[in-house]
Protein backbone atom coordinates (compact mmCIF):
# COMPACT_ATOMS: atom_id res chain seq x y z
CA UNK A 1 0.00 0.00 0.00
CA UNK A 2 1.39 3.44 -0.84
CA UNK A 3 0.69 6.87 0.59
CA UNK A 4 -1.63 7.83 -2.26
CA UNK A 5 -3.89 4.79 -1.61
CA UNK A 6 -4.36 5.82 2.02
CA UNK A 7 -5.19 9.41 1.12
CA UNK A 8 -7.64 8.32 -1.56
CA UNK A 9 -9.50 5.94 0.79
CA UNK A 10 -9.74 8.51 3.58
CA UNK A 11 -11.07 11.06 1.13
CA UNK A 12 -13.90 8.78 -0.03
CA UNK A 13 -14.90 7.63 3.45
CA UNK A 14 -17.10 10.66 4.46
CA UNK A 15 -19.10 10.31 1.22
CA UNK A 16 -19.79 6.65 1.94
CA UNK A 17 -21.01 7.55 5.41
CA UNK A 18 -23.30 10.25 3.99
CA UNK A 19 -24.60 7.88 1.34
CA UNK A 20 -25.35 5.21 3.94
CA UNK A 21 -27.16 7.74 6.16
CA UNK A 22 -29.18 9.01 3.19
CA UNK A 23 -30.18 5.44 2.31
CA UNK A 24 -31.23 4.73 5.90
CA UNK A 25 -33.23 7.97 6.07
CA UNK A 26 -34.93 7.12 2.78
CA UNK A 27 -35.94 3.67 4.08
CA UNK A 28 -37.23 5.15 7.35
CA UNK A 29 -39.40 7.66 5.43
CA UNK A 30 -40.76 4.90 3.18
CA UNK A 31 -41.62 2.66 6.15
CA UNK A 32 -43.28 5.58 7.97
CA UNK A 33 -45.40 6.43 4.91
CA UNK A 34 -46.44 2.79 4.46
CA UNK A 35 -47.42 2.51 8.14
CA UNK A 36 -49.46 5.71 7.95
CA UNK A 37 -51.23 4.45 4.82
CA UNK A 38 -51.98 1.11 6.46
CA UNK A 39 -53.43 2.84 9.53
CA UNK A 40 -55.55 5.18 7.38
CA UNK A 41 -56.79 2.40 5.09
CA UNK A 42 -57.52 0.05 7.98
CA UNK A 43 -59.18 2.73 10.07
CA UNK A 44 -61.22 4.52 7.45
CA UNK A 45 -61.48 2.45 4.25
CA UNK A 46 -61.25 -1.30 4.93
CA UNK A 47 -61.24 -3.53 7.97
CA UNK A 48 -61.42 -7.24 8.59
CA UNK A 49 -63.79 -9.35 10.68
CA UNK A 50 -63.97 -12.93 11.85
CA UNK A 51 -67.48 -14.34 11.44
CA UNK A 52 -68.73 -16.35 14.40
CA UNK A 53 -71.85 -18.49 14.16
CA UNK A 54 -73.92 -20.07 11.41
CA UNK A 55 -76.48 -17.36 10.64
CA UNK A 56 -74.96 -16.55 7.22
CA UNK A 57 -74.39 -20.12 6.03
CA UNK A 58 -74.01 -21.26 3.31
CA UNK A 59 -72.74 -17.86 2.08
CA UNK A 60 -70.26 -17.34 4.93
CA UNK A 61 -69.14 -20.09 7.28
CA UNK A 62 -68.29 -19.98 10.97
CA UNK A 63 -64.69 -18.86 11.51
CA UNK A 64 -64.12 -17.30 8.09
CA UNK A 65 -62.34 -13.96 7.86
CA UNK A 66 -63.80 -11.26 5.65
CA UNK A 67 -62.79 -7.82 4.35
CA UNK A 68 -65.28 -4.99 4.88
CA UNK A 69 -65.42 -1.80 2.81
CA UNK A 70 -66.13 0.99 5.32
CA UNK A 71 -66.27 3.94 2.95
CA UNK A 72 -68.76 2.76 0.29
CA UNK A 73 -71.85 3.76 2.26
CA UNK A 74 -70.46 7.26 2.84
CA UNK A 75 -71.03 7.75 -0.90
CA UNK A 76 -74.21 5.73 -1.48
CA UNK A 77 -76.86 3.84 0.47
CA UNK A 78 -76.98 0.03 0.63
CA UNK A 79 -78.50 -1.96 -2.21
CA UNK A 80 -80.86 -4.88 -1.81
CA UNK A 81 -78.99 -8.12 -1.05
CA UNK A 82 -75.77 -6.38 0.07
CA UNK A 83 -73.98 -8.16 2.91
CA UNK A 84 -73.58 -5.54 5.63
CA UNK A 85 -71.87 -5.37 9.01
CA UNK A 86 -73.66 -3.22 11.57
CA UNK A 87 -73.59 -2.40 15.27
CA UNK A 88 -76.26 -4.67 16.78
CA UNK A 89 -75.33 -3.64 20.33
CA UNK A 90 -72.61 -1.46 21.83
CA UNK A 91 -70.34 -4.52 22.11
CA UNK A 92 -71.41 -6.65 19.13
CA UNK A 93 -71.48 -6.29 15.35
CA UNK A 94 -73.61 -8.55 13.12
CA UNK A 95 -73.35 -9.49 9.48
CA UNK A 96 -76.65 -9.89 7.61
CA UNK A 97 -78.14 -9.41 4.16
CA UNK A 98 -80.17 -6.33 3.23
CA UNK A 99 -83.65 -7.46 2.20
CA UNK A 100 -85.80 -4.34 2.61
CA UNK A 101 -84.86 -0.76 1.74
CA UNK A 102 -86.62 2.40 3.00
CA UNK A 103 -90.22 2.48 1.76
CA UNK A 104 -90.36 -1.26 0.95
CA UNK A 105 -93.13 -3.58 2.06
CA UNK A 106 -91.64 -7.03 2.77
CA UNK A 107 -93.40 -10.39 2.97
CA UNK A 108 -92.57 -14.07 2.59
CA UNK A 109 -95.14 -16.49 1.18
CA UNK A 110 -94.38 -20.13 0.42
CA UNK A 111 -90.64 -19.44 0.75
CA UNK A 112 -90.78 -16.61 -1.80
CA UNK A 113 -89.62 -13.06 -1.06
CA UNK A 114 -92.19 -10.41 -1.99
CA UNK A 115 -91.07 -6.80 -2.15
CA UNK A 116 -93.99 -4.42 -2.65
CA UNK A 117 -95.99 -7.41 -3.90
CA UNK A 118 -93.39 -8.44 -6.51
CA UNK A 119 -91.63 -11.81 -6.24
CA UNK A 120 -87.81 -11.68 -6.03
CA UNK A 121 -85.43 -14.59 -6.65
CA UNK A 122 -82.79 -15.10 -3.99
CA UNK A 123 -80.18 -16.89 -6.09
CA UNK A 124 -77.72 -16.95 -3.20
CA UNK A 125 -80.05 -19.39 -1.38
CA UNK A 126 -80.70 -21.82 -4.24
CA UNK A 127 -77.97 -24.32 -3.34
CA UNK A 128 -79.18 -24.54 0.26
CA UNK A 129 -82.83 -24.88 -0.77
CA UNK A 130 -81.95 -27.74 -3.15
CA UNK A 131 -80.30 -29.61 -0.28
CA UNK A 132 -83.21 -29.00 2.12
CA UNK A 133 -86.19 -29.64 -0.13
CA UNK A 134 -88.35 -30.92 2.73
CA UNK A 135 -87.88 -27.85 4.96
CA UNK A 136 -89.41 -24.44 4.40
CA UNK A 137 -86.42 -22.16 4.47
CA UNK A 138 -88.27 -19.02 5.57
CA UNK A 139 -91.53 -19.07 7.54
CA UNK A 140 -94.35 -16.99 6.08
CA UNK A 141 -94.59 -13.46 7.48
CA UNK A 142 -95.34 -9.87 6.58
CA UNK A 143 -93.55 -6.77 7.78
CA UNK A 144 -96.59 -5.82 9.85
CA UNK A 145 -96.59 -9.22 11.59
CA UNK A 146 -93.08 -8.84 12.99
CA UNK A 147 -92.47 -5.09 13.24
CA UNK A 148 -95.86 -3.40 13.32
CA UNK A 149 -94.80 -1.21 10.37
CA UNK A 150 -96.35 -1.31 6.89
CA UNK A 151 -93.06 -0.31 5.21
CA UNK A 152 -89.38 0.00 6.13
CA UNK A 153 -88.93 3.47 7.70
CA UNK A 154 -86.66 6.10 6.18
CA UNK A 155 -83.07 5.83 7.38
CA UNK A 156 -83.41 2.09 8.06
CA UNK A 157 -83.05 -1.29 6.35
CA UNK A 158 -84.59 -4.69 7.00
CA UNK A 159 -82.01 -7.50 7.22
CA UNK A 160 -82.05 -11.30 7.36
CA UNK A 161 -79.39 -13.96 7.77
CA UNK A 162 -79.01 -16.41 4.90
CA UNK A 163 -79.51 -19.31 7.31
CA UNK A 164 -83.08 -18.18 7.99
CA UNK A 165 -83.91 -20.92 10.50
CA UNK A 166 -80.84 -20.08 12.62
CA UNK A 167 -80.46 -16.31 12.52
CA UNK A 168 -81.14 -13.40 14.86
CA UNK A 169 -82.01 -10.58 12.48
CA UNK A 170 -84.69 -7.93 11.83
CA UNK A 171 -87.39 -10.45 12.71
CA UNK A 172 -86.14 -10.25 16.31
CA UNK A 173 -84.09 -7.04 16.61
CA UNK A 174 -86.12 -4.81 14.28
CA UNK A 175 -84.85 -2.47 11.61
CA UNK A 176 -81.19 -1.46 11.30
CA UNK A 177 -80.42 2.25 11.22
CA UNK A 178 -78.23 3.34 8.31
CA UNK A 179 -75.93 5.18 10.71
CA UNK A 180 -75.24 1.88 12.53
CA UNK A 181 -73.87 0.23 9.37
CA UNK A 182 -70.10 -0.26 9.50
CA UNK A 183 -69.71 -1.28 5.86
CA UNK A 184 -70.20 -3.82 3.12
CA UNK A 185 -68.57 -7.26 3.11
CA UNK A 186 -66.47 -7.50 -0.08
CA UNK A 187 -64.66 -10.82 0.19
CA UNK A 188 -63.68 -13.79 2.32
CA UNK A 189 -59.92 -14.32 2.49
CA UNK A 190 -59.34 -16.96 5.19
CA UNK A 191 -58.95 -19.86 5.08
CA UNK A 192 -57.20 -19.33 1.71
CA UNK A 193 -59.00 -22.26 0.03
CA UNK A 194 -62.32 -20.41 0.61
CA UNK A 195 -61.14 -17.12 -0.91
CA UNK A 196 -63.98 -15.48 -2.86
CA UNK A 197 -65.61 -12.16 -3.64
CA UNK A 198 -69.19 -11.43 -2.58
Amino acid sequence: MNYQDVISREYRSPEKKKSWKRELWSWMKTIAIVLILVIVVRGFVFTNYIVYGQSMMPTINDGERIIVNKIGYEIQEPDRFDLIIFHATEETDYIKRVIGLPGDHIAYEDDTLLVNGEAFDEDFLMHYKEEHVDNIYTDNFTLEDITGYATVPEGHVFVLGDNRQNSVDSRQIGFVELEDIVGKANMAYWPPKNFRLF
